[in-house]
C-alpha cells in the first residue's frame, strides 16, 4: 500500500481536530464544563485520548476554540442565508442577531466561554477565532467602515458585553432591549437581520428564524 499524500494526511488531521471541536461543545452544552473531561470529549469525537493534548494544551483552549468554531459557523450561515444580501446594514444586523442567538439558545455554553475568556488563560487566538474575526471585520467593511482595525475590536467589544449582559446570573437584561442599544449606535433598521426571539421595546416578540419584516 503507497504512502498517504500530504494533502490527505493534512485532511485527516482537520477533520479529526473538528471532531474534537464538536464533540467540546456538544458534551459541555450537556454537562458543564467541570463534569466535561477531556477523556469524554476524545470518546465522544471517536478520537485517541492523546490527540486533544496534540491539538490544544489544555480544556479552556480547548473549549474557546470550540465556541469560536460554533460561533463561526453560525455567523456564516447567518450571512449566507436565502434571500442573501449583499447590503452592508443587513449583514452587520445579521451578526448581531446570530450572537445574540447564540447567548438565547446556548446559555450554559456561552457563560462558560465568556467565564474562560476573564480567568488566566485570556483570550485565545486560534484559527478558529481568526475565522470568527475575518467574518466580523469583512461584515464592518461592507457596512461601510473606513477604519476597519479600529472598529472590529470596538464591535467585537460591544457583542461581548452584550453576550454578558443577557447571560448575567440573577440581573439578564433583556434581549431585545440590547438588540435596539446596538443596531441605535449602527443606524441599523429594527427590521434587519433575525431577531434571536426577541421583543421589540414597545412591540411583538419576533420567533428565531423570522424577520421582522414577516411578522407584521
Amino acid at each position: 500500500m503507497s504512502p498517504r499524500s500530504a494533502s490527505v494526511n493534512e485532511e485527516l488531521r482537520r477533520r479529526s481536530r473538528e471532531r474534537l471541536l464538536q464533540a467540546t461543545v456538544e458534551l459541555v452544552a450537556e454537562r458543564g464544563y467541570e463534569a466535561t473531561t477531556l477523556a469524554d470529549i476524545a470518546d465522544r469525537a471517536g478520537s485517541a485520548r492523546g490527540l486533544v493534548s496534540y491539538y490544544f494544551p489544555g480544556k479552556r483552549q480547548l473549549l474557546q476554540s470550540a465556541v469560536h468554531r460554533l460561533m463561526h459557523l453560525t455567523l456564516d450561515a447567518a450571512l449566507e442565508r436565502e434571500p442573501r444580501s449583499e447590503d452592508g446594514r443587513e449583514r452587520l444586523a445579521r451578526a448581531v442577531d446570530a450572537i445574540l442567538g447564540l447567548a438565547v439558545e446556548q446559555p450554559l455554553l456561552m457563560r462558560t466561554h465568556m467565564a474562560g475568556i476573564l480567568q488566566a488563560e485570556g483570550f485565545v487566538q486560534g484559527p478558529e477565532q481568526q475565522r470568527l474575526a475575518f467574518l466580523l471585520r469583512d461584515t464592518l467593511a461592507r457596512y461601510g467602515s473606513r477604519d476597519v482595525d479600529t472598529d472590529y475590536p470596538l464591535l467585537r467589544a460591544l457583542l461581548m458585553g452584550a453576550v454578558f449582559a443577557v447571560l448575567l446570573p440573577g440581573a439578564p437584561m433583556p434581549v431585545g432591549k440590547l438588540r435596539a442599544e446596538l443596531f441605535q449606535r449602527y443606524g441599523l433598521d429594527w427590521e434587519l437581520g433575525v431577531p434571536p426571539g426577541c421583543e421589540r421595546p414597545g412591540g411583538t416578540a419576533v420567533q428565531p428564524g423570522q424577520s421582522s419584516k414577516s411578522s407584521k
